[in-house]
């Protein structure tokens, strides 16, 4: 591979790379060469079959259990990761939690419980990276995974929604905070995507309808946005 795509000898951070489209990154950044870490909540199982994979490509893991909603969490994965590798290139916001409500049934706290895994964590490790990666030498890349749910708005998910459309926003603004650092920030926001988040959140309608409308008439796969993240996380994105 050409050493503009490599990712041989970075490091990276992956939250919530248990399942689905986590855990779909950290296997393609390890097979591009990168050392993977990451976190996950409660599935210790899939985080350990995640393990397997990165280090089935030669890479190094580390994986702890977590919540991106505790920043004390999230400052802590960023410090392990540069005191035990002496560095860090990666970093992607991942982790995100889904309900389906509508807003007159929404309690207050389910509002705030959303959108402190997926607005505020990922304001957490933004945060995290940027402070590690601005004070070392060399580039670095922050990738937020957001959705297109932004644009398209889903009846039922105003709490999803909203977080997507916030990351969107604090994408943007540290683009150009960072950029002087020589740390790229961008958002990745794949459509439908078959996911064991998604398997809740559909409907049988919902799915027929995703393949009538989109071009290829299938669902994506977490392997095809797990590609667009390595593409974006190596040399080749540097002026992205």
């Amino acid at each position: 591979m050409s050493a503009t795509f490599s990712l041989d000898g970075k490091n990276a951070v992956v939250t919530g790379l248990s399942t689905g489209i986590g855990r779909a990154i950290a296997e393609a950044l390890a097979r591009e060469g990168a050392n993977v870490a990451g976190d996950y909540q409660k599935d210790s199982d899939g985080a350990a079959i995640t393990q397997g994979l990165i280090e089935a490509h030669g890479r190094e893991a580390l994986i702890v259990q977590g919540s991106t909603a505790d920043e004390v969490h999230v400052d802590a994965l960023a410090d392990t990761v540069t005191e035990r590798w002496g560095g860090l290139d990666i970093w992607v916001n991942n982790a995100a939690r889904i309900f389906v409500k509508p807003v007159i049934e929404i309690e207050t706290q389910e509002w705030h419980d959303l959108l402190g895994a997926n607005l505020h964590g990922y304001m957490y490790g933004c945060r995290a990276a940027a402070r590690k990666m601005a004070a070392q030498d060399g580039p670095g890349r922050i990738i937020n995974i957001t959705s297109q749910s932004d644009v398209q708005a889903i009846s039922g998910m105003s709490a999803y929604v909203t977080a997507k459309g916030g990351i969107l926003g604090l994408t943007r603004v540290l683009a150009l905070e960072l950029a002087e650092h020589d740390v790229t920030v961008n958002a990745v926001s794949p459509g439908p995507t078959d996911t064991p988040l998604n398997t809740t959140a559909w409907t049988p309608k919902a799915r027929a309808t995703y393949i009538e409308r989109i071009g290829l008439h299938r669902i994506a796969t977490p392997e095809e946005t797990a590609d667009v993240v390595c593409f974006v996380a190596s040399h080749a994105s540097r002026f992205m």
